[in-house]
């Protein structure tokens, strides 16, 4: 199945084309404070599923081309990230890769960060780039692993059972030697969407294959198969620190081929089995603080 945000936090089922509205079997709220509907869901999916398969069959649909997408977990507890995750990604920052750094950690022996919830965007929204003159901001193609269920210590061996589903994933980021949360936290830095794509309809989740198009061009394309640390150890490493809850979302890690977008740039992620989107780039002008003057030389993960 694939659940969509839409229309000021409305929730649908997408069927094909079109979209059924299921918001009120979510029990979401459209237009409050906080947007939890999709949270909602999630959470009490067991008890909500028979009647949102039979919404399938016995609601009306609109065309989904009329709806207006937005990202599909607005309001999670929280954005798991795993940075230097595929070791051709690890070997391009040690060589420079546009960016002339840096460290040589990965993600199995640093472990995981946070991203703000503010940098969430949706598949409708431009990103938009701060105005930080000679900065390179880079684009960084992920999986978003959403989570169904609420868990501490868990093993690898039940980890699977903790998924609900995955989204497509962008993990924008500005190259520098600053904290990584605040390089990657600027609002619109995070577009996930178009959906979530529920696990069951993922027949393996070690051979997810994901591409990112740069204007047309191919920029980034790997596999899960070559994670350094896989979907089961990334939910096991994360809960042995604190307490997923249904609608964490948790970034994969961006493989090879990163690199700068400009204003105008159309970005394109396509990952097999869960969806695509098509997003715009544009220049913004919030952001510059002196903070950003401190350490222009050298360029970090």
């Amino acid at each position: 199945m694939k659940l969509v945000t839409f229309d000021q936090g409305r929730i649908g089922i997408v069927d094909g084309e079109r979209v059924i509205d299921i918001t009120d079997l979510a029990g979401a709220e459209p237009g409050t404070w906080p947007p939890v509907g999709m949270v909602r869901l999630i959470a009490d999916w067991q008890a909500r599923s028979p009647a949102l398969h039979d919404a399938v069959t016995r609601r009306e649909s609109r065309p989904l081309a009329e709806a207006r997408l937005e990202a599909p977990v607005q309001w999670p507890n929280k954005i798991i990230a795993f940075p230097a995750n595929y070791h051709a990604h690890i070997d391009e920052m040690k060589h420079g890769s546009g960016s002339g750094v840096i460290s040589t950690y990965k993600a199995s022996g640093q472990g995981f960060f946070l991203k703000a919830n503010s940098s969430l965007s949706g598949p409708a929204d431009d990103i938009v780039l701060p105005p930080l003159a000679g900065r390179e901001i880079h684009h960084e193609c992920e999986l978003g692993v959403v989570i169904g269920r609420r868990g501490r210590g868990v093993t690898r061996a039940d980890a699977r059972d903790y998924v609900f589903g995955f989204t497509c994933l962008l993990d924008m980021v500005v190259r520098g030697k600053e904290e990584r949360v605040m390089r990657k936290s600027f609002d619109t830095f995070c577009p996930t969407g178009p959906w979530i794509t529920t696990a069951d309809e993922i027949a393996d989740f070690d051979n997810i294959e994901m591409r990112l198009f740069v204007n047309g061009e191919e920029r980034q394309s790997a596999s899960t198969r070559n994670l350094i640390v896989d979907i089961p150890e990334m939910i096991a490493m994360s809960s042995a620190v604190m307490t997923l809850e249904p609608g964490d979302i948790i970034a994969s890690g961006t493989p090879a081929g990163v690199g700068p977008v400009e204003d105008g740039d159309v970005l394109e992620i396509v990952i097999d089995g869960v969806g695509s989107m098509t997003l715009d780039v544009r220049q913004g002008e919030l952001g510059m603080h002196a903070v950003w003057d401190e350490a222009k030389a050298g360029l970090a993960v």
